[in-house]
């Protein structure tokens, strides 16, 4: 049975009949494909990821298991709809701190219309993707019971600037993200830094 990810923080919803990524109770994470040639471009990333042995196990592990596509009933009911099947990082996580982010400076493919680039161009020069070399597209961070997570919404995250990202990387590693004072950055060494960090 497919159902919707509870812990989606960026991208189209699988809600009110629109085409959107579904989870189910095995563990899988299924994002539909664009029927374009981004598409296609996704699962060879996915594909040559996947099976590149040259790259190191602490860059892996910060990428979903890969388990191939899958034709799929879709969200939006239209039908079967091929779908990236990988792994649902937040399985069996309780109350995970989740932040989704677009790489790179330039973020159109290499054969992409003109019309794609200066669409990309658009929301590059707006964002931080061309300071940063990223941008951050959504995010969420658990605080307590109380209060729950600390989640911007879509608006807030696109308009934000370079000092939005460097204050929300923060939060997102401390735990009183919301709150008025400075954030803590008490989770900092374990996510970012230490032999298991993002950075190791």
């Amino acid at each position: 049975m497919f159902k919707v990810p509870d812990h989606q923080v960026a991208g189209h919803r699988a809600q009110d009949r629109k085409l959107g990524p579904v989870i189910d109770d095995a563990g899988l994470f299924y994002k539909p494909l664009q029927n374009d040639e981004r598409g296609s471009k996704e699962v060879a990333f996915y594909e040559s990821f996947s099976s590149n042995t040259r790259v190191p196990d602490h860059i892996c592990r910060f990428f979903p298991v890969f388990h191939g596509t899958q034709l799929v009933e879709a969200s939006d009911g239209s039908g079967s709809h091929p779908h990236l099947v990988m792994q649902d990082l937040t399985l069996n996580r309780l109350n995970p701190s989740v932040m989704d982010i677009k790489m790179g400076s330039r973020t159109w493919y290499p054969q992409a219309s003109m019309k794609y680039i200066g669409k990309c161009l658009k929301k590059d020069r707006e964002s931080t993707s061309v300071h940063l070399g990223f941008r951050i597209s959504g995010l969420q961070t658990y605080e307590s019971k109380e209060s729950r997570f600390w989640k911007p919404d879509k608006k807030t995250v696109q308009s934000f600037t370079v000092n939005d990202v460097k204050s929300s990387l923060r939060k997102y590693v401390s735990s009183n993200p919301s709150s008025e004072i400075d954030p803590d950055c008490s989770l900092a060494s374990i996510v970012y830094g230490g032999s298991n960090g993002i950075l190791a």
